[in-house]
C-alpha cells in the first residue's frame, strides 16, 4: 500500500515528445519575436535619420531593408508560436511569451545601449525561473485524432458557457463602457483584447492541430469545422489588434504591456483548462506549482516594465528597501553586504 501511495505521489514521467516540440517552438518564437523588436527599432532609427520619422507620420522605414528584416523575423516568430499550439497545451505555450520580453531587454542593453537596471536583471531571472517551473510541471498534450474532436470539446456546455460570457462581456464593453471610459480607464480596451484573445488562442490551437494531422496524412481541410475555426481566428485577431492599438495609442506602453500580458495569459489558461481539461490529468501539487510559476513570471514581467525608466534616486531607495527586507527575513549581514557590493558594481557598469 505504501509503495502504491509513493508511486501515485511521484507520477511525473517527464515531458512527452509533443510537449518537447511545442517547447522548442515556443522558445524559438520568443527569441525571434524579442529580437525582431530590436532589429525593427534599429531600422526605424536608420530610416528616421534620412527621412520623416514614423512617430510623426513618416513611412520612410518601408524603404529600409533592416526594418523588413525585423518584420520577417517577427513573422517567423509568430509562425513558430502558431505551430507550438499544435503540439503543446496552451498552459505551457502562452506563459512562455514572457521570454520575448527578456530577449528584447537584454538585446536592447547590448545593441541599443539602453540601461538595464539591477531590478530589470532580477525581473529576467524571475521570468526564467517561472518559465522553467511551468515547463517541468506542464500537463501532457492530449491525443487528438481529428478536428471534429476539437469541435466536440468546443461545443461542450462548459466551454459554450465560457464563450457566451466572453462574447456578452465584449459587447457590453464595446457598446457601453468604451464610449464613456475608453480614454480614461485602461482596463476597458485591454479587457476586450484579452477576452477575445482567449478565444482566438483556442481556435489557433484547433487550426494547428488540423494542419498537423493533415501533414501527417489525415486530411482535415475537408471538414467544415476547420474553416469555422479559421473564421473565428480571423474575426478575433482583427478585433484584438484593433483594440490593442487603441490601448497603445491612448496609454503608456510600459503600463499596457504587463497588464495585457497578465489578463491575456490568465484568460487563455482559463479557456484552455475549460476546453481541453488540462488540469484533469494532473494532481493538485502540479497545478499549484504551475500557478506559482505563472505568478513568478508575472512578478518578473512587472519588475522589468516598472523599473526600466527609474531615476537613480528611486533605484537607490528600492535597493535600500530590498536590503532591509533581507535583514528582516533573517539573512546574515554578510549576505546583505555582498548584495550591496554587487549593486554598487552593477551601477558602475551601467
Amino acid at each position: 500500500m505504501a509503495a502504491a501511495g509513493e508511486e501515485g505521489a511521484y507520477s511525473y514521467k517527464g515531458m512527452s515528445a509533443d510537449n518537447i516540440k511545442g517547447l522548442v517552438l515556443a522558445l524559438s518564437s520568443s527569441f525571434f519575436i524579442g529580437a525582431s523588436f530590436i532589429v525593427k527599432k534599429k531600422g526605424l532609427k536608420k530610416a528616421g535619420a534620412s527621412g520623416i520619422r514614423a512617430g510623426v507620420g513618416g513611412y520612410s522605414y518601408l524603404y529600409e531593408p533592416l526594418w523588413w528584416v525585423g518584420m520577417i523575423t517577427m513573422i517567423v516568430g509568430e509562425i513558430a508560436n502558431f505551430a507550438a499550439y499544435a503540439f503543446a497545451p496552451a498552459i505551457l505555450v502562452t506563459p512562455l511569451g514572457a521570454l520575448s520580453i527578456i530577449i528584447s531587454a537584454v538585446l536592447a542593453h547590448i545593441i541599443l545601449r539602453e540601461k538595464l537596471h539591477i531590478f530589470g536583471i532580477l525581473g529576467c531571472v524571475l521570468c526564467v525561473v517561472g518559465s522553467t517551473t511551468i515547463v517541468l510541471h506542464a500537463p501532457q498534450e492530449r491525443e487528438i485524432q481529428s478536428v471534429i474532436e476539437v469541435w466536440d470539446l468546443a461545443t461542450e456546455p462548459a466551454f459554450l458557457f465560457y464563450a457566451a460570457l466572453v462574447i456578452t462581456a465584449v459587447f457590453v464593453l464595446i457598446i457601453h463602457f468604451i464610449p464613456q471610459y475608453g480614454q480614461t480607464h485602461i482596463m476597458v480596451y485591454i479587457g476586450v483584447c484579452s477576452l477575445v484573445g482567449s478565444l482566438s488562442v483556442m481556435s489557433v490551437k484547433a487550426i494547428g492541430i488540423a494542419l498537423k494531422l493533415t501533414l501527417s496524412g489525415m486530411n482535415q481541410l475537408t471538414y467544415p469545422q476547420t474553416w469555422a475555426f479559421t473564421i473565428v481566428v480571423i474575426t478575433c485577431v482583427i478585433t484584438q489588434m484593433n483594440y490593442l492599438n487603441k490601448a497603445l495609442d491612448t496609454f503608456n506602453t510600459a503600463v499596457v504591456s504587463p497588464i495585457y500580458y497578465v489578463m491575456f495569459t490568465s484568460l487563455t489558461i482559463l479557456a484552455s483548462v475549460i476546453m481541453f481539461k488540462d488540469w484533469d490529468r494532473q494532481n493538485p501539487t502540479q497545478i499549484v506549482t504551475e500557478m506559482c510559476g505563472f505568478v513568478t513570471i508575472l512578478s518578473g514581467t512587472f519588475l522589468l516594465h516598472k523599473t526600466k525608466d527609474l531615476s537613480d534616486g528611486m533605484l537607490s531607495t528600492l535597493i535600500v528597501i530590498f536590503i532591509l527586507l533581507m535583514l528582516l527575513l533573517g539573512h546574515s549581514p554578510g549576505t546583505c553586504c555582498s548584495w550591496i557590493l554587487y549593486f554598487i558594481f552593477v551601477k558602475k557598469e551601467n
